[in-house]
This record gives structure tokens, sequence and C-alpha cells, in this order.
């Protein structure tokens, strides 16, 4: 019974201490932020902005194994609806997970991570939007694998980017006063 009164002091203690670095605003207040969800508009943005930069690579080097301005516009143009909804939809299921998530952003295995699942699908859609339009497998291959190596990167470091910024992000605090 004492060794519980003796928790239960230490417990008061500790939210009397919270409590006083809410009021007066001290240091202490970064701790009780725990964790934090970005919301639906930040991951719109996202998948949205990361759609332009992808899709310039992806007409890029659809032009250079096709050689058809036609054909690089009607894989970036599909791709670009498809996987826009798709990385939305990622963003916000990914956003349920608090693996890799401090209370500041995304460490860098958690965006190492995202990279990496991101682009399995990604290289699938590419490839496959790619046979249709292109109507040749050589050449879809070739743009899928490039756009895979090239886009692996700058996934990752556009989700570092992402990290650091930190509009739509939504802190959850430990209490309430």
């Amino acid at each position: 019974m004492m060794n519980e009164l003796q928790k239960a002091e230490r417990r008061v203690s500790v939210l009397e201490e919270k409590k006083n670095a809410y009021l007066y605003g001290t240091p202490a207040m970064d701790d009780m932020v725990t964790s934090f969800k970005e919301s639906t508009t930040r991951s719109l943005v996202k998948s949205i902005m990361w759609r332009m930069v992808a899709g310039t690579v992806t007409f890029i080097t659809s032009l250079r194994f096709s050689g058809s301005v036609k054909v690089a516009l009607s894989i970036v143009g599909s791709d670009f609806f498809s996987k826009a909804l798709t990385m939305f939809l990622g963003e916000r299921l990914m956003n349920n997970s608090s693996l890799g998530r401090g209370s500041s952003g995304d460490n860098k295995k958690r965006s190492l991570i995202k990279a990496l699942i991101w682009r399995l699908f990604a290289i699938a859609n590419t490839l496959t939007v790619a046979v249709f339009v292109a109507k040749d497998l050589s050449i879809a291959s070739k743009i899928a694998s490039s756009d895979a190596v090239i886009k692996t990167t700058m996934m990752y470091f556009y989700e570092r980017i992402w990290s650091k910024v930190e509009w739509g992000k939504e802190y959850e605090a430990e209490f309430f006063i």
C-alpha cells in the first residue's frame, strides 16, 4: 500500500512540473510533445509535389528510351493521376504508424522504409503503364528500371526534406489541462 502511495505521489509531482512548464513556458514544455500526425492537406501537397518532381524524371527517361514525346507524355500523364492518388493514400496509411517517428519528425530509417515501399509499387505501376503505352517490354523495362534507381534516391531525400518542414504537422500533447 505504501509503495502504491509513493508511485502516485511521484506521478502527481511529474504532472505538477509539466503543468508549471505549460503555464510558465519553461523549456520543459518541449518534452510534453510526444508525437504528431500529418494533416490531410500536408499529405495531399506532398503527393502532388512529388508527382511533379517524379513526373519530370519519368518524362526524361521515357523520352530517352522511347524517342517519342507522345509516348513520354502518355506515360507521365497516366502515372500522374494513378500515383498521386496512391501516394496520398500511402501517406495517410503511414500516418497511422509511429515507426521511426520522433517528436520533431521522421527519422532516416522511416524515410528509407517509406521510399522503398513506395518505389516497389511505383516500379510495377510504371512498368505496366509503359508496356501498354510503348507496346515494347524492352523499352518499358528500361524506363521502369532507370526510374527505380533515380527516384528511390530522390524519394529518400524528398522525405528527409519534408521531415524538417513543420507545416501540416499536428502535434499531440501528453496531457491536457
